[in-house]
């Protein structure tokens, strides 16, 4: 009896003993693959939101199947030839085939639901993003006065000596020629920045240098994003 029959006679008609270990291992690597996935979706640019293929699911279950089989040599080789199809004609008479199926619809079913709340994520930052944006215009159209980032509520005092807010902000700018529209430029930009690589919202706060000077500071604690806006 060669290898392959004896494979068959070992597991036909019963759930493959490697079913569960290997499902585990797929859905942890996709989990923490969520970053190459989403990578990939962003370079296929307009062609992603019309794409029903999956984008990384078959290098996951190839590379786990590579590392499952590296330790259970009586493992047959999956992906080689042409790909799966030559594994599943060789095991049609196994419940194998049903076990990979099973297995690749759970996992495209899991990227697709990392992409769509992706894309949720993305429309709520641009939602925040335009309205942040528009708070500012309108409150340069009524007079250069902008919401201070931090405490939301008061306008900022902004002038050629100092950036000023009740709630404790206080930026020293002799020197710096800073304007409110130089203030309000800086601030889109450093949300725009930081929103090229994150999809949560950044914070404000005052933080002091080494000598003592205060800066207005702009961070993240989900991407440890950190920058000086002032």
């Amino acid at each position: 009896m060669d290898a392959v029959q004896k494979h068959r006679s070992m597991y036909k008609g019963t759930t493959p003993p490697w079913k569960e270990t290997y499902r585990k291992r797929c859905v942890e690597r996709l989990k923490n693959s969520r970053s190459r996935l989403l990578e990939k979706f962003r370079q296929m640019g307009d062609d992603s939101s019309g794409s029903s293929r999956s984008l990384l699911v078959q290098e996951v279950m190839e590379e786990e199947w590579s590392a499952l089989q590296s330790s259970n040599h009586g493992l047959p080789s999956l992906w080689s030839g042409n790909g799966i199809r030559d594994v599943y004609s060789a095991q049609q008479e196994l419940d194998e085939l049903s076990a990979f199926e099973e297995i690749q619809q759970e996992l495209i079913a899991q990227e697709l639901s990392i992409l769509e709340e992706y894309n949720r994520s993305v429309h709520y930052e641009e939602q925040y993003l335009e309205s942040v944006l528009e708070e500012m215009e309108q409150e340069m159209e009524r007079g250069g006065r902008i919401i201070c980032p931090i405490c939301h509520v008061n306008n900022l005092t902004v002038n050629s000596h100092f950036t000023s807010c009740p709630c404790g902000l206080y930026v020293n700018t002799i020197g710096r020629n800073v304007s409110s529209e130089v203030l309000e430029n800086l601030l889109e930009r450093r949300v725009t920045e930081h929103m090229e690589d994150c999809l949560h919202n950044p914070t404000f706060s005052m933080a002091f240098n080494t000598d003592g000077s205060p800066n207005l500071m702009i961070s993240c604690k989900v991407c440890d994003y950190l920058s000086v806006v002032l």
